[in-house]
């Protein structure tokens, strides 16, 4: 799997100013992987390091500096190690709160060194009382494979590059392969493993949910792991796991009183904090006005959480493939999570910050409104082809903007109204921004 982040890698490789790199993601999202093949392909050598590894950690004992360390890694991978010509992986950083603290000592000591660091966003921000090199590093960060990377990975390449190009009136000649692709994504997702077992699998959908099902195990023993208040981590699994029911409801506005009995913000504010800052959910804030800064008119009482990857979703609400690709059962009583979770996704993975926009009476919603080129787009979501949008209508004449629509329905501009189908939202709008 080729993923679209190596564009990013390669232009900090190129880069005259730069920083040792820290990669973060959520666990399982690729970062080992595109990281090795990144120095494969791009450099004479690469010294890979686990940090998982006790020998390995012992590397980094307390008053080490950085160019000890660099020396002892090249003993330790049996690679000479030369200024350049050599990528120094540092996999599962967040293992070893000397070796985040030493990025800065790298930065100052040995700046034509190539390094880059993994880590899981849950554990390296979880290291209490550890300084991190703000300024000294380079942060990049990772998401589950985006639809047209997961097109790519089914050896789409041709169509995905078609709707990667925007050229939307060829690819609506094959918008029926597209629709039943996505309805695929829907229920596989964007975590690789995942996508890798039913590519292997002969699209085999079963192997798909295995896997998921032990990444949601995972992530409820990761916050055993690295959270050590019992209270705090019981309340982060409550939160995390009343996401897909909210998401269920017709509102899908968080509210705390739906996490568990008698529930309150300020009781489970910090586990929320704790699983957005962990990269395993989305916060999408309200704002009061469509207008730039969409910042300043955000309301922080007012969110949507969505998972950060819609198979997990899909997963997490027991929703079986034949729910979504046969019956369409599924896509009747969850259409609008699994669309919205979908949509958010592409966005946030094509570097988009999305808010959504409600009415303070509550009469009405845009499901997104974010920053698209210079102007404020609002976007509504349509699971099918429902092209109703009273809501959307409604905001674009009060404000003058531009609405936009997303739908299985293909693609179409009007005077006020820009219709992008559900297959071309990411690529759409993250070559606007």
């Amino acid at each position: 799997m080729e993923r679209a982040i190596l564009k990013d890698l390669i232009a900090w490789k190129k880069s005259p100013v730069r920083s040792p790199l820290v990669l973060c993601g959520a666990r399982q999202v690729g970062k080992t992987y595109t990281l090795k093949d990144f120095g494969s392909r791009f450099y004479s050598t690469c010294a890979y390091i686990n940090l998982m590894s006790p020998d390995a950690k012992a590397l980094f004992a307390p008053g080490y500096n950085a160019k000890q360390v660099l020396s002892d890694i090249g003993i330790y991978t049996h690679t000479k190690i030369a200024p350049g010509d050599t990528l120094v992986i540092l996999d599962e950083i967040q293992e070893v709160p000397e070796a985040i603290s030493l990025m800065k000592d790298f930065k100052e000591s040995l700046p034509e060194q190539h390094v880059v660091a993994a880590g899981s966003y849950l554990g390296v921000a979880y290291h209490a009382g550890v300084s991190f090199p703000v300024g000294k590093v380079d942060l990049l960060d990772m998401y589950p494979l985006s639809f047209l990377e997961f097109l790519r990975a089914l050896g789409e390449e041709e169509l995905a590059q078609t709707v990667s190009d925007l050229d939307l009136n060829t690819a609506s000649r094959f918008s029926n392969r597209l629709d039943r692709l996505l309805r695929s994504y829907y229920f596989v997702g964007g975590m690789p493993e995942a996508v890798s077992n039913f590519v292997k699998g002969g699209e085999d959908y079963g192997a798909a949910r295995t896997v998921q099902s032990s990444l949601l195990t995972e992530y409820d023993r990761d916050f055993s792991k690295h959270i050590t208040n019992s209270r705090a981590v019981e309340r982060t699994r409550l939160a995390y796991d009343s996401i897909p029911t909210h998401l269920g409801r017709e509102n899908h506005k968080f509210v705390f009183g739906h996490i568990t009995k008698g529930a309150r913000a300020r009781e489970y504010e910090i586990a929320i904090q704790l699983i957005v800052d962990s990269g395993l959910a989305a916060r999408v804030y309200r704002v009061d006005k469509p207008m730039a800064p969409l910042r300043f008119y955000r309301d922080p009482s007012s969110f949507k959480l969505y998972l950060h990857d819609v198979g997990l979703l899909g997963c997490a609400m027991e929703i079986s493939a034949a729910d979504v690709l046969l019956s369409n059962k599924g896509l009747e009583e969850y259409k609008g999570a699994l669309t919205e979770q979908y949509v958010c996704q592409q966005l946030v993975s094509s570097g988009v910050t999305p808010y959504y926009w409600s009415a303070s009476s509550g009469t009405a919603e845009v499901d997104f409104v974010m920053r698209y080129g210079n102007a404020i787009a609002p976007l509504e979501v349509k699971a099918e082809e429902n092209l109703n949008a009273k809501s959307l209508r409604l905001l674009c004449q009060e404000t003058g903007l531009h609405g936009y629509r997303t739908s299985m329905s293909g693609f179409r501009e009007q005077d006020w109204l820009t219709n992008v189908p559900l297959w071309a939202v990411g690529a759409y709008f993250g070559n606007g921004r």
